[in-house]
């Protein structure tokens, strides 16, 4: 005699209907608890609480009695009811406070911030230039891709050369770029040429890359006749309104709630341009930085906010400057989408930014872009970063993990550039910057009248009287200081600002 086998589920066939019925019903349930919860009536309530508790019974002996589920513990019917009904009450009186869309909970939990996790760094290439993922390289010409690595390389050419002749007395200040040169030429690249930008002081790769000429520059650290500003501000301010790059200022973070007005009045005129805000990681800790973020979001502003954490601001490392998961954490909080780059991969800053520009221009949207580099050099020629940080650590960022050293490694992978290319390209590139900073040493000042112009149009008694001053000072001195011819109307220019 065959010895029959237990199984605890002996019959599929009905396991599957005990199961489909049994859903079925605890659906109806849910549905006359739902009633019962929206019914104003006492006395209607009561009633069909009664028929739910007969229902549970019902269940409970279907629970029971199913061949399917036979040997099987089974929960107390009354138990299981109250919980369903703790659970439907819940979901209806969900809240309904303005402030924030969350659902209520009994359970008293602070949220610790390392329960949350962090936002990952996309790259594309790793640190010998090797590409990680071969779909996500961006379809970039041989020619573009150099133009790249040239426009890098010439940048950092030309800090090297006017920190020294800061250094040498030249010129009264520097700020060097060295080591984020990939954010710049990456995100300019995928910008358009009408994108607007708002840069901080470590910008001036985006408008090398955009075309402003190596004179202009020089003539702008030398604020010379030729400066496009007249001498007026200190050096590394730049500005071109031909180039769509809003003249940058000293004060961190003014230019964000700015930017955001921008990106405003662009959705306004119903344009297809972004504006992008450029700033350092220490400059969002500024107060400005948070209206910003939050006009941006409320207002649905096309702008994409990029935030290079270089890890030190100006001499405060970031274990120093926040506890949260850096800047990009933020974005989530305001209601803006985010992500954390390399970078030192200049293709994944050029990926990143070019999808930003085409959503928030299409969705007029902000965005949010982090990109994490290292800030090779000093802060500015007004610091010393070796008060705060070792210099191996700079050797290893400078020699190990460079956004320069990274794209030449994958142009040499690829039979695009070589050693032979190198050296002429350095030989010229330094030929280049060493002609514009001759001619901008050789060039006459602007006139100090014109510290006075393009405000108001008709000059006000007390600045009149500090006119007067300035050259009663200036003809004491005997100053020696060669300067361009005055023109007679050089006070009589048109006001830009008519209204004013």
């Amino acid at each position: 005699m065959r010895r029959k086998t237990t199984q605890p589920f002996h019959n599929r066939r009905n396991l599957f209907t005990s199961v489909r019925s049994y859903f079925s019903l605890h659906i109806y349930i849910y549905l006359i608890a739902v009633r019962a919860l929206q019914s104003t009536g006492r006395e209607e309530q009561m009633a069909t609480i009664r028929s739910l508790r007969k229902l549970s019974a019902i269940r409970y002996r279907f629970i029971s009695q199913s061949k399917g589920w036979r040997g099987s513990p089974v929960p107390c019917p009354h138990r299981a009811f109250h919980i369903s009904q703790q659970r439907i009450k819940l979901a209806a009186e969900s809240p309904k406070f303005p402030g924030a869309s969350a659902e209520f909970t009994d359970c008293l939990e602070f949220i610790e911030p390392n329960m949350i996790s962090t936002i990952p760094v996309y790259r594309v290439m790793d640190r010998d230039g090797q590409i990680i993922n071969t779909s996500k390289v961006p379809q970039l010409s041989q020619e573009t891709v150099v133009n790249f690595y040239q426009k890098m390389t010439l940048f950092n050419t030309m800090d090297k050369i006017l920190y020294e002749s800061q250094r040498q007395g030249r010129i009264s200040f520097y700020a060097t770029n060295f080591g984020e040169e990939g954010t710049h030429i990456g995100s300019a690249a995928a910008l358009d040429a009408n994108d607007l930008v708002f840069g901080q002081y470590r910008e001036a790769g985006v408008l090398l890359y955009r075309g402003f000429p190596l004179d202009l520059f020089m003539a702008q650290c030398y604020a010379n006749a030729d400066d496009l500003g007249k001498g007026r501000q200190m050096p590394v301010h730049y500005g071109s309104k031909d180039l769509n790059f809003v003249t940058i200022s000293s004060t961190l973070a003014t230019q964000i709630p700015q930017a955001v007005g921008a990106a405003y009045a662009l959705k306004r005129k119903n344009l297809d341009n972004v504006v992008i805000c450029y700033f350092g990681e220490g400059a969002a800790s500024e107060g400005d930085a948070h209206a910003g973020f939050n006009f941006a979001a409320t207002l649905e502003c096309p702008i994409i906010f990029f935030c290079r954490n270089n890890g030190y601001a100006i001499s405060t490392p970031t274990d120093e400057q926040y506890r949260g998961d850096g800047i990009a954490g933020r974005g989530p909080s305001y209601g803006i989408r985010s992500i954390r780059v390399d970078g030192n991969d200049v293709f994944a800053v050029y990926n990143a930014t070019k999808e930003a520009r085409c959503r928030a221009a299409a969705e007029n949207q902000p965005f949010l872009i982090e990109a994490m580099t290292y800030r090779v050099g000093h802060h500015s020629t007004s610091d010393d970063s070796s008060t705060y940080r070792s210099k191996d650590e700079v050797s290893y960022w400078e020699k190990q993990d460079h956004p320069i050293r990274r794209l030449r490694s994958y142009l040499e992978a690829r039979g695009w550039w070589g050693e032979e290319e190198e050296k002429a390209w350095r030989k010229k590139a330094r030929c280049q910057v060493m002609e514009a900073f001759e001619r901008a040493e050789g060039r006459l000042k602007p006139q100090p009248d014109l510290l006075f112009t393009d405000v108001y149009q008709e000059l006000p008694l007390s600045l009149r009287k500090q006119r007067e001053a300035m050259w009663d000072t200036w003809d004491s001195t005997r100053s020696t200081i060669p300067l361009m011819p005055m023109k007679s109307n050089a006070l009589c220019q048109q006001c830009p600002f008519p209204d004013v």
